[in-house]
């Protein structure tokens, strides 16, 4: 992959490593626009898988994984491989697995006993999901994709409107007020992150 400028990276946007960045499976890739357009594709076509599944529980063992190939896995060699480098975000790579498996199982519990509104629990889990930060990249439409699933499977609830018409994957106003709320969050200040799912 020859454009990695981190200038051409929208605020929030977790930088590849070298060794990551060789996992792109087009070499014609030049600029970021280039490659938002082949992992929207992408995106497409693992929405559309997902829709033609008569049972998709995100919260099953090796979905968050499985999900995270059916998005990008035609775009990265990596997809659906958890992260084995730090990143300015995120657990410690050797605890990721330990990390969602605690995830997984506060979200089932969470439905179960109605421990929040579907959507706070959603919003708790799409930032838990952010937080740990499995992959190498494509973190946050994965969790936000996963929160809708888990609307959906749990709750038989509509999809949060993420977008609001806007992007989350350039640099818009909509985007800085999802960032900011997910970093409000960090510090267990939840109330930006709710406003902004609509709970």
């Amino acid at each position: 992959m020859t454009f990695v400028d981190p200038a051409q990276d929208p605020e929030g946007a977790t930088p590849l490593d070298p060794d990551e960045a060789e996992g792109l499976l087009h070499d014609h890739v030049t600029t970021r626009g280039e490659l938002d357009e082949l992992e929207q594709l992408n995106i497409a076509q693992g929405l559309m898988w997902i829709s033609a599944r008569r049972h998709f529980d995100i919260l099953e063992d090796g979905n968050i994984q499985e999900l995270h190939s059916r998005l990008f896995g035609d775009v990265w060699a990596w997809a659906g491989v958890y992260r084995k480098t730090e990143k300015t975000i995120g657990v410690d790579p050797v605890t990721i697995s330990v990390n969602l498996r605690h995830l997984l199982d506060d979200a089932r519990y969470w439905a179960q006993h109605n421990t929040f509104a579907p959507l706070e629990a959603a919003a708790r889990f799409h930032h838990r999901l952010v937080q740990i930060h499995p992959f190498p990249n494509g973190n946050g439409r994965h969790a936000r994709i996963s929160a809708d699933e888990y609307l959906s499977t749990y709750f038989d609830h509509d999809a949060v409107d993420w977008y609001a018409g806007q992007t989350l994957t350039n640099n818009s106003e909509r985007r800085d007020t999802y960032i900011a709320a997910l970093r409000l969050a960090d510090g267990h200040d939840f109330s930006a992150l709710f406003d902004f799912v609509g709970a």
